[in-house]
């Protein structure tokens, strides 16, 4: 029983779905509302900048990927969630709970990454303003975005085939809303503990060491933009705490669920809603609301609406 097809588990119950009525429909509509708002509010900023030519830039590419991950980090588990409160029996097939981890750890692995250049971005056109576009040039920023890709991938699939492998012949309830990494490999029919060391300490090392990299990078940021004018330390303090509030936002649950892999189930929860649902609809929020040209693309975008309207 070696692989994912030797399994007897053939579905997993998800026991943290189970709640009365009249909280189900408190949760589904909030599932439904925040999911609504994700898919809007990054996919509006996605269009935004691939039809508007003044967003055309390394910072707004980088941004663009990041609300496609965002997207695609909350599909992965809320639209099963509503599903599962709607009905009675909250299950998934083993292979549907293998794929479900399969692509939360590949587009978590690669957001995380992404922050990595994100930071750059900003230091280098903080730093050296002249030089930026030189600097992070078109095949600069591409390559950091398939760097990210691939380097997310390679994490992930390393975790992936490490938790196919083992069996699954025993109980099959978790009490998560989703497959929760951690939570699935204690169901194996084998000694867990080391198995759970191995994931924690794969990627909490990831985590910690990106999480505290970048926190590194805005504070160097910071300090050097102390020494110049009181105008411009403004407007970096105002750009780059847009990004300190995404980074924390993204790594706390993170560092929560992996180097701290059995909280309490009520923390659990918590930081699942963050993770999947609230993170990734305050990010198009976040780097938006005070962000001078996204206002005024949209601007730009509401002028063409009017006049093709009036044409």
């Amino acid at each position: 029983m070696g692989g994912l097809n030797d399994s007897v588990i053939m579905e997993i119950v998800l026991l943290a779905l189970s709640f009365s009525w009249e909280k189900k429909l408190f949760l589904i509509l909030i599932c439904s509302l925040l999911y609504l708002g994700v898919i809007l509010g990054n996919l509006f900023i996605l269009f935004l900048v691939i039809f508007d030519s003044h967003l055309h830039s390394p910072m707004y590419f980088l941004l663009a990927n990041l609300s496609l991950i965002d997207v695609g980090l909350s599909s992965t588990t809320v639209p099963k969630i509503i599903k599962d409160l709607l009905h009675e029996y909250k299950v998934i097939s083993f292979q549907g709970c293998m794929t479900q981890i399969c692509f939360i750890l590949i587009m978590g692995g690669v957001e995380m990454v992404l922050l990595i250049p994100m930071a750059f971005d900003r230091c280098t056109a903080i730093h050296k303003p002249l030089h930026y576009l030189k600097i992070m040039n078109p095949k600069i920023y591409i390559s950091f975005v398939i760097t990210g890709w691939v380097t997310g991938v390679i994490h992930a699939m390393s975790q992936f085939l490490f938790v196919i492998k083992l069996p699954f012949c025993g109980p099959n309830k978790v009490d998560t809303f989703y497959c929760d990494f951690p939570k699935i490999i204690k169901l194996a029919c084998t000694d867990a503990a080391k198995f759970e060391f191995i994931v924690a300490a794969n990627s909490g090392f990831m985590s910690m060491g990106t999480f505290f990299l970048l926190i590194l990078s805005y504070s160097f940021i910071l300090i050097t933009v102390q020494k110049r004018s009181s105008g411009e330390l403004s407007k970096a303090f105002v750009t780059l705490s847009a990004h300190i509030t995404v980074v924390l936002l993204f790594f706390t649950p993170c560092m929560f669920l992996y180097v701290w892999p059995s909280p309490p189930p009520s923390i659990d929860k918590n930081l699942f809603i963050v993770d999947f649902a609230i993170t990734p609809v305050l990010n198009p929020a976040i780097y938006t609301l005070r962000n001078k040209d996204i206002k005024v693309a949209i601007k730009r975008l509401r002028k063409k609406i009017s006049y093709s309207r009036l044409c």
